[in-house]
């Protein structure tokens, strides 16, 4: 039974977040934790950073919310910034990424119809992908269980095998209008994309008219080491999303298309009252504008690197760990024990830390991570797993 007023839909660990400053959060009883979940991929500079802080309160001072009918320069700069760094050509701004998501379902579909009636408007997506909560993007979903209980599903989805090659050859032959894909499914158990896969798949798209529509919602805004994933895998998307790591906390999603996709929405195809607000696109521009100037890309990559070297040193120390696995600051450890065994221990010990799935612990730092801080982290990791394995062994 639901506790209170609010609708009993999370999980909630037993902990309330008071304030937050770098890599760093505080409860109500002052206790500091190291947090490697950064509200699920999204603080991707860290908890109130200043250079967002300040662009924000400026904002405040000025206008906090108009209608789309307006023109909203912060809205056109911070277009401009991704398409200046990507392969996209226009952008449509709304507040989640499940309506980021949702936006190229729409957009997938007009393209469709708008080139040739007789097209499939069938979307193939992959198992154990994760693209949100709206009946579309839920059906979308390759987890039966987010979808359980919500039947019907919504029509035009058909879900294939990640990482299969048999998944080319149904392409191949039954084509639909698009494939939507994530090149690291996050909430599916860390599990990269395979490089020669990926690039075998836009291959295959291409040669058939396929929009390849890339799900960057957890991976995009440097968290696997380049601005984008897809940079990391050689390919262009026709269409690729954005959300959580965007407004480092301040809700935003963009769908970014190529122009001969974006053409599709014409005034009144698609619309958001709070999408592209003047708060939200102030914090993206400026996380973005950070992140780039300031190089953390190139630190990104260095530090992800010692990162995954030092877990990989742990999982050999320590039978619980099977595997170690992800991209750039987006990684998972794969246990033979429940997930949440692992988190309750290293919350106790002031670590936070998430599942992905039953048997997978996910670890999403700050990309401003230091160092030292990851000693911190990895010290409170071999302390846990010496108990879990201290536990296991007592067990049998």
């Amino acid at each position: 039974m639901s506790k209170g007023a609010v609708m009993n839909t999370y999980q909630r660990f037993p902990l309330t977040i008071k304030r937050g400053e770098g890599s760093y959060i505080w409860d109500d009883n002052e206790n500091k934790y190291l947090d490697l979940t950064m509200g699920i991929a999204t603080c991707n500079l860290g908890h109130v950073p200043k250079i967002v802080k300040t662009a924000v309160e400026n904002q405040l001072e000025q206008l906090w919310h108009c209608s789309n009918l307006y023109e909203i320069p912060a809205q056109q700069q911070l277009a401009d910034l991704i398409v200046s760094h990507s392969v996209g050509d226009q952008v449509f701004f709304s507040n989640s990424g499940a309506e980021a998501n949702e936006a190229a379902i729409k957009l997938a579909r007009k393209y469709a119809k708008q080139t040739d009636e007789a097209k499939s408007t069938e979307i193939v997506t992959f198992k154990q992908s994760f693209h949100g909560r709206t009946v579309a993007t839920m059906s979308a979903t390759g987890q039966e269980k987010v979808q359980e209980g919500f039947d019907p599903l919504a029509p035009g989805f058909r879900t294939l095998t990640f990482n299969d090659r048999d998944a080319l050859e149904s392409l191949a032959e039954n084509p639909p209008c698009a494939v939507m894909l994530e090149l690291v499914q996050g909430e599916g158990g860390v599990v990269p994309a395979h490089q020669q896969w990926v690039q075998d798949l836009a291959s295959l798209c291409q040669d058939k008219g396929i929009l390849l529509m890339i799900d960057e919602i957890q991976t995009g805004i440097g968290r696997t080491g380049t601005l984008f994933a897809y940079e990391q895998y050689g390919i262009e998307p026709d269409v690729f999303t954005l959300a959580k790591g965007l407004g480092s906390g301040f809700p935003i999603g963009a769908t970014v298309a190529k122009q001969h996709v974006s053409e599709y929405f014409s005034p009144g195809s698609h619309g958001s009252t709070f999408g592209g607000n003047p708060l939200a696109v102030t914090a993206a521009k400026a996380t973005i504008e950070h992140i780039i100037e300031a190089d953390i890309l190139t630190y990104v990559e260095k530090v992800s690197i010692h990162f995954r070297k030092e877990l990989e040193k742990l999982a050999a120390r320590y039978n619980t760990i099977e595997s170690v696995r992800g991209c750039g600051l987006l990684l998972g450890l794969a246990v033979n024990v429940e997930a949440k065994e692992i988190i309750t221990l290293a919350r106790e010990k002031g670590l936070l830390v998430l599942p992905a799935g039953p048997t997978v612990v996910r670890l999403l730092p700050a990309l401003t991570i230091s160092y030292q801080q990851i000693e911190e982290a990895l010290s409170v990791l071999d302390e846990v797993f010496a108990e879990a394995a201290k536990k296991e062994a007592t067990v049998k």
